[in-house]
């Protein structure tokens, strides 16, 4: 992985970084919008116009490739990937309606720790005792943003954490279609999948939204489409150990929307423990490259 990221040029690997970052505000500020609309609509309604408003933006984009994109060798996976994305989904913005959106985030972050964990039964690969030690560190971290037994742990933390797991399911399951299909393929199949899910729920739960609340939830869905493509064309710009340590730019994003949009700032031990989860998925991350130059 690091030596093709040599051969790359600096400017092609800086623009995989600037995507990235840019991916994690637009993804940060729709998470900004969920948390508003959370306060007015049903969980259900708020994911429900996340993913109908995205694939309505993004259908355009596809027209005319349409038939070649929505060819998958396996439905099976694109399906899960959709239903574990729209778990994760339900858990974060359930978490939204009551923790500030910096701790949610930094909540959510620990996702790839868990991917290192279930990598192993899930994909049959290799983890390093390091690479458990850095697992074992980031979730010391978790703990310090929760802080069982000297704080009251409200229960939306909880289904975050949750939701991180679904998250990191999703993402082992991109990892074996990232062998199978085009990445427009699976970006388009887990709008698709999220939109006819919660199209079939919404009805029983509908509240009806105010012409400026559309506006909203469509600027929610744009967010969305716009965000995942940017994050499709950094890791077409740069190897994907080069840009992923970038998605930790989200915290300052989230910290920053939090404070602006609804008075909140991370506690001292949120920060404590963001630093631990930041740090110690990025040994994981290091180990895993020093790993693959062995083999």
């Amino acid at each position: 992985m690091s030596e093709v990221a040599g051969r790359l040029p600096p400017q092609k690997v800086g623009w995989g970084v600037f995507w990235m970052c840019v991916a994690m505000l637009l993804l940060v500020g729709m998470d900004a919008i969920a948390k508003h609309l959370a306060q007015l609509f049903p969980v259900s309604e708020v994911i429900w116009a996340r993913f109908t408003f995205h694939l309505l933006f993004m259908a355009p984009l596809l027209a005319r490739r349409l038939p070649l994109i929505a060819r998958t060798r396996s439905p099976r996976l694109q399906i899960l990937r959709g239903v574990m994305i729209l778990l994760a989904s339900g858990a974060m913005v359930s978490g939204l309606r009551y923790i500030p959106l910096a701790e949610t985030n930094v909540l959510f972050a620990a996702s790839p720790l868990i991917v290192t964990a279930l990598s192993v039964p899930m994909l049959k690969e290799q983890v390093g005792p390091r690479q458990w030690a850095g697992v074992v560190v980031g979730f010391l971290g978790v703990l310090l943003i929760v802080r069982p037994g000297i704080a009251a742990i409200h229960p939306a933390a909880v289904i975050v954490l949750l939701g991180a797991g679904f998250y990191a399911v999703s993402q082992i399951t991109a990892r074996s279609l990232a062998h199978l299909d085009d990445p427009r393929t699976t970006v388009f199949y887990t709008a698709l999948v999220c939109a006819l899910a919660m199209t079939a729920i919404v009805p029983f739960v509908w509240v009806t939204p105010r012409p400026v609340d559309w506006a909203v939830m469509a600027a929610a869905g744009f967010l969305s489409m716009t965000g995942h493509l940017a994050a499709t064309k950094a890791f077409q710009m740069a190897p994907a150990a080069t840009v992923s340590p970038f998605n930790y730019s989200g915290m300052v994003w989230a910290t920053l929307f939090g404070f602006l949009g609804f008075g909140d700032l991370p506690d001292g031990w949120t920060v404590v423990g963001a630093l631990v989860i930041v740090a110690s998925s990025l040994y994981i991350l290091r180990r895993q490259r020093v790993r693959r130059k062995k083999e």
